[in-house]
């Protein structure tokens, strides 16, 4: 475990859409296996919903914020990130859920130069982790399943369901982009993080499961924000530097010598 100082290296940023109940069993894993590391949990009630928080785990540090309209995944989190006072700001699902201490190893294995960290993510029903994404395009959502595809060795981005933030530099290039309502705004902070020096770390040997609640392919509102939100990527700024970055990074570890 990463030597503590009078306050805890950690702040958590959960928000709940009618799913508290999903919520307890991690609150319940955090406290059990991450519990000295955590300076505060922020957990944000996105829509009206009956309070469970009697049943959170005594003795961790919560935090409920009550909105009074619905607002989006990055203004959700930017939003928790104003309650932030240490130096890691973890933005995690609600079915995520935690078998061990993956923090710990986390925060030791910290390069300086690691904007944004992660374990691998095991989707139920799979013996191995959630494969590495490769730059978001078209080609490659249409490939990432199929036989054949060339899986990268480290990501190009992560998805937004356990992203361990450096606070530095999260508070650098303004958190989540908040005109993306839900789906979109985790490449697009990968993107703009690497564009701004900083690296994305995963480790290997660490995993978190993910119990898969997956709007988007059943409700046609997920639907049209999944869309609307790649459209979005695909016609930003970030998302063509991003490219180009990564297209000067293959060519110069191509170079012989």
């Amino acid at each position: 475990m990463p030597e503590l100082t009078d306050r805890p290296p950690l702040t958590i940023s959960i928000v709940s859409h009618g799913q508290q109940a999903l919520i307890l069993p991690l609150l319940h894993q955090l406290a059990r296996f991450c519990g000295p590391l955590i300076h505060r949990v922020v957990l944000t009630v996105n829509i009206p919903e009956p309070d469970l928080l009697g049943d959170a785990p005594p003795g961790l540090p919560l935090l409920r914020l009550d909105n009074p309209a619905p607002m989006g995944f990055g203004a959700n989190n930017n939003q928790a990130f104003g309650h932030c006072e240490t130096p890691w700001f973890l933005v995690l699902n609600p079915d995520i859920r935690l078998d061990h201490d993956v923090l710990s190893p986390l925060l030791a294995q910290a390069a300086a130069g690691a904007g944004l960290l992660a374990p691998r993510i095991l989707e139920p029903g799979k013996a191995a982790p959630e494969q590495h994404r490769a730059l978001l395009t078209p080609t490659e959502i249409l490939q990432r399943r199929k036989p054949g595809y060339g899986i990268p060795a480290v990501p190009d981005w992560i998805p937004g369901l356990f992203m361990l933030f450096r606070s530095e530099a999260y508070r650098q290039i303004g958190g989540f982009d908040e005109r993306f309502f839900m789906y979109g705004e985790d490449f697009d902070i990968c993107a703009r993080l690497r564009l701004a020096g900083w690296r994305i770390q995963i480790a290997e040997e660490q995993q978190a499961r993910h119990e898969a609640q997956r709007a988007s392919r059943t409700r046609l509102r997920h639907l049209w924000w999944h869309v609307s939100s790649l459209m979005k990527v695909w016609g930003s700024g970030a998302f063509w530097r991003y490219r180009r970055l990564l297209a000067r990074e293959a060519a110069q570890a191509s170079r012989p010598g």
